[in-house]
């Protein structure tokens, strides 16, 4: 495993990382140093570690979005079930993803 220098907000870290993700790492470290000098940069948070997790929990909301916006775009299922033709999406996988994520009471699992 390698070990790389890094700085996130003025502040050097060093950082674990496997062989070939040096990559990957040092595009993680480059989204959180910029969402945490904008956090800054905005004024109101100043506490580091406030910061930390105003951005984590930014960059996790992201994240989470990123399988929907990667469902709404498939190609028409096999059944040609309720594809909108408009645009290629297949509202019925849509709505089983979003059934599915909510669980049969609405609530989030």
């Amino acid at each position: 495993m390698k070990q790389l220098e890094v700085t996130i907000m003025g502040q050097s870290y060093i950082l674990g990382c496997p062989d070939g993700g040096e990559r990957a790492l040092l595009e993680a470290v480059g989204n959180v140093d910029q969402e945490m000098c904008a956090i800054r940069d905005a004024g109101k948070v100043r506490a580091r570690e406030r910061i930390a997790v105003l951005a984590a929990l930014n960059l996790a909301y992201q994240l989470a979005e990123r399988p929907l916006v990667a469902a709404a775009v498939p190609a028409q299922s096999a059944k040609g079930a309720a594809a909108d033709p408009a645009n290629g999406v297949d509202v019925g996988a849509l709505i089983a993803r979003i059934d599915e994520t909510l669980g049969r009471d609405g609530q989030l699992l």
